[in-house]
């Protein structure tokens, strides 16, 4: 049985792989197949997390154990099989290749091919750039915060902070019942 994963980014708008991989391949030949793709470097930590429908972290599969002393099962690249976790069509996952600033490419599976076994995995589509491997996080944090005062510009003025004509009503619903103090 082969897997064919489509994967994107929520950094770069026209990039997407597609890689089809053999089930019972390890999800470490899956994270090597999409780090060869895109041209990034394996020497880093990375883990794929396998999500709900609303991309929800489910189970993290991880490159290397951790020492966790959760009761959680740890599941390690180079040990799980991906038919272990994986069987739907439209099952969703991410792959986190940048831990430091938690960027991820998400992924899902889009067909289930039976009948048919692939030896190695294979990246047949590759289209737009794929986003930088690793960012400066001073840069990225210039950015967002520009993204957010270009999107309201009023947004850091000098009345943002002790505005005296401050109304409890605008907080909105749900803090209405809240008991004094606990805002």
């Amino acid at each position: 049985m082969v897997y064919k994963f489509r994967i994107v980014s929520d950094e770069v708008d026209n990039f997407r792989l597609e890689i089809m991989i053999d089930a019972e391949d390890t999800f470490l030949r899956l994270r090597n197949a999409i780090l060869d793709a895109v041209g990034y470097t394996k020497d880093e930590m990375n883990s794929f997390f396998i999500c709900d429908d609303d991309w929800c972290k489910e189970k993290e599969i991880t490159l290397m154990d951790m020492g966790s002393d959760s009761d959680q099962d740890i599941w390690l690249m180079d040990e799980t099989h991906l038919n272990e976790l994986i069987e739907d069509e439209g099952q969703k996952m991410s792959f986190m290749f940048d831990y430091m600033t938690e960027r991820s490419f998400f992924m899902e599976l889009k067909e289930v091919i039976t009948g048919k076994t692939l030896k190695d995995p294979v990246c047949n589509i590759k289209a737009g750039e794929a986003p930088k491997q690793f960012v400066d996080i001073e840069e990225m944090n210039a950015k967002a915060t520009k993204d957010v005062t270009t999107a309201n510009p009023d947004y850091l003025d000098d009345d943002s902070y002790g505005d005296e004509s401050f109304n409890d009503d605008e907080l909105g619903e749900g803090f209405e019942n809240l008991p004094d103090g606990e805002e």
